[in-house]
């Protein structure tokens, strides 16, 4: 069986990868979606033209996605070079050509943009000539076509010329095979789970097959096409969405069918990323809670945080993670004192007015441009200025609990009796002392049914709690607080 032949679109920012794709697949405009007009995840899209089906992988141009145009280029089969013919080669074009060449695809040059008045297409084609990319007028094996996004011109040429390279490949795709599915795309939806977009490279996917790769498992749920449209099965080359899976699964990785749950889980290998819940020792240290949306803009944020430190300024990310913003993650933040960054990742209005009570700072973009200024700015804003470091303030003894609720397993909110043995005890952070390491919070104390500032060594006192583990009789309760080291 002949498989459809799986295409990668790679250039530099704004030469138009997006608006070629939406002028070669007008029912599915892309750019449109686009926060500030910038690609920022992998699409895989089917194309059907002329009765013969493409699938296109657009993959993103800013120089911090380069992890996810390098997976784009490992799952083609043909690569189309974008190059705007009104800039020429520019440092992502280079990128983009270093990656094709590494993964020995076969290369089509599109001279893009030759609408505009100022393009130079023999400047263009010398700057490719420049880098090793011989085009067949400079008797090179490569073939490059002038194209306009806007107006039209050489879209027919373009696929013509895709569907020639594939048909001289003569590659086929063995539908009886084991599948293998790669992903190029993964997201934690609210609603449906751990989510992922695959192309199948060969065999065939269905509902109801259960399936693993080295992150994560699962029997597929749902399986939709790049439109999200139900289907029953997927064939080789075919972009797929599913759900079912038991964790967001890790980009890059290649998904195969087992006979059971128990088999796919035992092919697991890759943990669960690493969280450093405890404040940072070195100076100067910026904490940072990092959430985005998917997969591809999380690495894609991390990279940015590993390129910015400097000046002996250092970006400690204590967790980070696919999904919304969540009342854990600022606990979290309450903890360690960190910053919580939202790249392209929801925050909702009662997570906001949490942060803002609680002085918890949140930097949200949609834009990379945006997220890197966002985060130059608190670098250089110095906003943690000395290092903090805690420093307890007293101990309590719990005599007796008097009320005990719980709106959830681990979320108490308790009022308990008992007396300071040790310094003085006010509102502010708590440990149990059986459990170090798990923070809660004094929100209230009370004397003789008088709200009180604090008490001191000697004194018996009644103190409204809240935190993760519930308190009992004969607990030693540790009070401390953050404070500005010298």
């Amino acid at each position: 069986m002949k498989k459809i032949p799986i295409v990668v679109v790679l250039g530099h920012i704004d030469h138009g990868k997006s608006s070629l794709l939406e002028a070669i697949r007008k029912e599915f405009k892309i750019t449109e979606k686009e926060a500030g007009g910038i690609t920022q995840h992998i699409g895989a899209y089917k194309v059907n033209y002329n009765g013969k089906n493409i699938t296109f992988i657009d993959t993103p141009g800013h120089e911090a996605f380069s992890e996810m145009r390098s997976r784009g280029a490992k799952i083609a089969d043909i690569a189309v070079l974008i190059v705007a013919v009104d800039e020429g080669v520019k440092p992502q074009t280079k990128e983009a050509i270093k990656v094709i060449k590494e993964a020995d695809l076969p290369m089509i040059a599109a001279l893009n943009k030759t609408d505009k008045q100022n393009a130079d297409v023999p400047k263009a084609k010398g700057d490719l000539q420049k880098e090793n990319v011989l085009i067949e007028e400079f008797g090179g094996d490569i073939p490059a076509i002038e194209v306009s996004a806007k107006t039209g011109k050489g879209i027919n040429e373009l696929i013509e010329m895709i569907n020639l390279l594939w048909e001289m490949s003569g590659k086929e795709s063995n539908v009886k095979a084991p599948p293998r599915a790669f992903v190029i795309e993964s997201f934690l939806d609210s609603l449906r789970g751990a989510t992922a977009t695959l192309i199948l490279e060969e065999g065939k996917i269905k509902i109801g097959d259960i399936i693993g790769s080295f992150s994560t498992f699962g029997k597929i749920k749902t399986l939709e096409d790049f439109q999200m449209k139900p289907v029953k099965k997927i064939l080789p080359g075919d972009p797929m969405i599913i759900t079912g899976l038991e964790e967001v699964p890790a980009l890059g990785e290649n998904f195969q069918k087992f006979n059971s749950l128990e088999k796919a889980k035992a092919n697991i290998k890759i943990s669960s990323p690493l969280i450093i819940d405890s404040v940072p020792e070195a100076k100067k240290a910026i904490n940072i809670i990092l959430k985005a949306d998917v997969k591809g803009t999380l690495e894609a944020a991390e990279k940015i945080f590993i390129n910015l430190a400097q000046d002996g300024k250092k970006i400690n990310i204590v967790k980070a993670e696919v999904g919304e913003i969540n009342f854990s993650d600022l606990k979290l933040a309450e903890t360690t004192l960190s910053k919580i960054i939202s790249f392209r990742a929801k925050v909702s209005s009662k997570i906001e007015n949490s942060a803002h009570q609680k002085n918890i700072y949140i930097l949200s973009s949609d834009i990379i441009y945006d997220l890197v200024d966002g985060v130059r700015k608190l670098i250089d804003e110095e906003k943690i200025q000395k290092e903090k470091v805690r420093k307890e303030i007293g101990k309590m003894k719990v005599l007796v609990v008097f009320k005990t609720q719980s709106k959830k397993r681990k979320d108490y909110r308790q009022i308990v009796g008992g007396k300071v043995i040790e310094g003085e005890v006010k509102k502010g952070e708590l440990e149990i002392e059986r459990e170090v390491g798990k923070p809660g919070k004094i929100m209230e104390l009370q004397k003789k049914k008088e709200k009180i500032e604090m008490a001191k060594t000697g004194q018996e006192v009644g103190i409204l709690y809240e935190g993760d583990i519930k308190i009992k009789e004969g607990d030693t309760l540790i009070i401390y607080e953050y404070v500005e080291a010298d």
